[in-house]
């Protein structure tokens, strides 16, 4: 067994090694632009995209990756689901499972789990579909197309720059790429085995991305129906099957194209299968696909169309206006030299146009002086290349027409008539990637016909000006060194304008959200918990993509999102041995690059006693004459007083228990027998405190400071049981968070993240500010601060 072993897998690398002796000068080539094409998505990924992009999908395709490689399909977070619920997840009771397929995340997580480095996975990706296109331009015409292709297919902006993210439309066309190769491999050879890959290649294309699958596919399928029904008449198979019953059927004696298709056919709808098996398994019913239970209205099809908060009407006249918009945005901004490459691909089609009508002419006057014909089972060089050409071209039909129906394409459109903003803007019309690979081809076809014939007439007009020069010589050489140095450089320029673009926009992301993570990157996490804000809702990794917890939410580092008072501290209480920290930020987080915020990350804790005292102390800037202090407790009580002409600091000291919060008066020294100037019920389970003290200028001009405190009462344990009697508080003590989070506002009392307090970054803030807190608890020493 083990020699019979040894001896195929011997076979095997012999083969190879036969096919790498045999490869032409082309693949070689063809192998090395595949490999620079690897490698700049590589750079560009690690680079420009070193922590994400503003689409926040990627997040959802790498934690399911992590999840694959833990073995899981989704998360289980019990009653902290809302605090972990990542972006584009779907929440099933404490069950957690993403909206989109797990096929381009298994692709990730192969790189993910062997080298800890999924971006090597986006590098095979774009060396892959450089080469399957060298591949299918081959099959189409020649391989000095082939080649060109490659190039063309590689240096598309749109190729560099989505194949540089964690999204799913480059690993989708790369599986459709392989099956448009392996069903033309199958039908020049007519090859089972071929057959069988192109079914398997585009099975799992489908369970990635269905609708893109089948529009890719859809000319090849009509090619297939076509060639089965051909074949089985031209082998009269139907004859067979009246005279000789289901033994006409037997799998040996049917035609080729028809047993080659069936293969592809069975393979691909196993495929199926496993996508309504996976369906199955997630939604509970195989018909329904996840990103269905996320957004029931979100699929294709005109009439009402919503996802999240956002909703439209998509007609056919806004979604034929809105695809316009896309294509025309495709061929002048997102193609390999913009309108010039668009021009050559439409020059190429018209190339091929012309050849296929001529060789229809020829085919069908040949066909006429042959007796019966020739079944389109069998292909000769010719005739492939036709077919593949041809089918490429379909893909200019079957794309297009597609995703008019899919209003996915009006949504990547933020302003339909500007190509600068929206999606569109940093990774293009995604949902018509797969229409690079016609339009690569159909360019290198024009390419390098408009070479051959440009050679031609300098040949031409030298031999017919009697200048007695050489046609082959030196002088002829060097005036097509020039016409291609030329060409070279006016393609070269127009490609490098249409791709600084994007990349430029998207790198002004990448220096925002550098800032922004800026403190997490410098903390050593080893046993910590996060609490993390949700400027666009409460979603994980939207917008912070790149703070992901592990599968099982027991990583070095947990992140939770910030919520109510009550759900934080059930998130504390669930880790009640992690090291607390705050994540935060001082100004709006908004969708674009050119707007930074200032990160701060802090360490918390949660304090806990039958008495809180605590202090504020805060900095008097010129020309202040009053300061009012407030005090807001449960519900909307609150409580006051007025400090005249304070100067160069003010400390305000304040009192809880599990009933009240109090505010001593002027001069007294806070402690329990100290006269109250305001008092507020505290929050009976849990709820906030805040204190404000808002400083008055005589020309009317405020600035606030404000710290808002997270509070829970709670019964005592044994410990504590003396301390909350001895305050008369029926068994409660007070929980709170601590530091609390602090804001200085100007001309208002509460002005959320854009005010939050940096004590490290005092230019932030006017001269004189300051604001420093402190606590105590029983008889300890009271822990301040210091004013960070």
């Amino acid at each position: 067994m083990l020699e019979r072993i040894r001896a195929t897998i011997d076979r095997t690398l012999a083969a190879g090694q036969r096919r790498v002796r045999r490869a032409l000068p082309e693949t070689w080539l063809a192998a090395l632009i595949a490999g620079v094409s690897g490698v700049v998505v590589f750079t560009v990924a690690s680079t420009v995209f070193a922590y994400h992009s503003s689409n926040h999908d990627e997040a959802v395709y790498l934690m399911q990756a992590a999840m694959l490689l833990e073995g899981q399909l989704e998360l289980h977070a019990g009653e902290l689901a809302d605090a972990f619920h990542p972006w584009f997840f779907i929440e099933d009771g404490g069950r957690l499972y993403p909206k989109y397929s797990p096929v381009p995340s298994a692709m990730y997580a192969v790189a993910m789990g062997l080298l800890g480095e999924p971006r090597v996975t986006l590098a095979a990706v774009a060396a892959a579909n450089a080469f399957l296109v060298y591949r299918l331009a081959s099959m189409a015409w020649d391989r000095r197309v082939g080649v060109v292709a490659a190039v063309v297919f590689a240096a598309a902006p749109m190729a560099v720059v989505t194949t540089s993210v964690f999204l799913p439309y480059a690993p989708t066309t790369a599986l459709n790429l392989a099956f448009a190769v392996a069903y033309l491999r199958g039908v020049r050879e007519e090859s089972i085995r071929w057959g069988v890959l192109a079914g398997i290649a585009v099975g799992i294309a489908f369970f990635s991305r269905p609708y893109t699958a089948v529009l890719f596919a859809a000319p090849f399928i009509a090619h297939a129906g076509y060639a089965v029904i051909a074949a089985g008449k031209d082998e009269g198979v139907l004859g067979r099957i009246r005279e000789r019953g289901p033994d006409a059927l037997r799998w040996g004696v049917l035609p080729s194209p028809i047993r080659r298709n069936l293969a592809t056919a069975l393979f691909g709808l196993l495929f199926v299968g496993v996508t309504l098996a996976y369906n199955a398994r997630m939604t509970g019913s195989a018909t329904t696909f996840p990103y269905a239970v996320f957004a029931p209205l979100d699929g294709p099809g005109f009439g009402r169309r919503r996802i999240l908060g956002h909703s439209i009407v998509y007609t056919p006249e806004l979604a034929l206006r809105a695809n316009g918009y896309v294509l025309w945005y495709l061929l002048t901004r997102w193609f390999t030299a913009g309108a010039l490459g668009s021009a050559a691909a439409a020059g190429g089609l018209a190339v091929a146009l012309r050849r296929w009508s001529r060789a229809g002419r020829r085919r069908a006057a040949r066909m006429g002086e042959e007796a019966g014909g020739r079944s389109i089972g069998k292909f000769d060089d010719r005739s492939i290349r036709g077919t593949s050409g041809k089918l490429l071209a379909g893909l200019f039909v079957t794309v297009p027409l597609g995703n008019v129906a899919f209003w996915g394409n009006y949504n990547v459109l933020a302003t339909m008539d500007d190509p600068t903003n929206g999606i569109v803007s940093q990774f293009g019309p995604i949902y018509h990637f797969d229409l690079l690979v016609p339009l690569s081809v159909f360019a290198a076809i024009g390419v390098v016909v408009g070479w051959r014939r440009a050679r031609e007439a300098i040949r031409d007009l030298l031999e017919s000006d009697g200048t007695g020069i050489d046609p082959d010589g030196t002088v002829v050489r060097a005036c097509l060194a020039a016409v291609v140095l030329a060409g070279v450089l006016l393609a070269g320029g127009a490609n490098a304008a249409v791709v600084a673009e994007p990349v430029d926009r998207n790198a002004a992301h990448a220096e925002k959200y550098e800032t922004a993570y800026e403190p997490i990157e410098t903390a050593e996490f080893e046993n910590a918990l996060v609490i993390i804000p949700a400027p666009y809702g409460e979603w994980q990794n939207h917008p912070f993509q790149y703070l992901r917890n592990d599968p099982g939410f027991d990583g070095p580092v947990v992140y939770a999102l910030d919520r109510d008072p009550g759900e934080d501290f059930t998130v504390f209480d669930a880790y009640p041995d992690r090291e607390y920290h705050r994540y935060t930020y001082r100004g709006e987080w908004t969708p674009t690059g050119d707007r930074h915020v200032t990160p701060r990350l802090e360490r918390i804790e949660v304090r806990r006693g039958a008495v809180l005292e605590g202090e504020a102390t805060v900095g008097i800037p010129d020309r202040v004459t009053s300061a009012r202090v407030r005090i807001e407790g449960a519900g909307d009580e609150h409580a006051s007083y007025v400090v005249a002409d304070p100067d160069g600091s003010l400390a305000v000291p304040w009192r809880m228990d599990a009933e009240r919060v109090r505010l001593p008066a002027a001069g007294s020294d806070g402690g329990e027998d100290a006269v109250d100037a305001a008092a507020v019920p505290v929050p009976e389970d849990d709820g906030r405190v805040s204190l404000s003290i808002t400083l008055t200028q005589p020309d009317g001009g405020t600035l606030t400071y404000r710290q808002d405190l997270d509070v829970r009462v709670s019964e005592v344990d044994g410990s504590e049981a003396s301390d909350a009697d001895a305050e008369g508080r029926d068994g409660s003590v007070v929980e709170v968070v601590w530091p609390p989070e602090r804001k200085v506002c100007r001309l208002a009392t509460d002005c959320g993240r854009e005010g939050t307090y940096l004590p490290n970054h005092p230019d932030a803030h006017l001269d004189g500010v300051s604001f420093e807190t402190s606590i105590t608890t029983g008889d300890e020493e009271r822990d301040g601060d210091g004013g960070t």
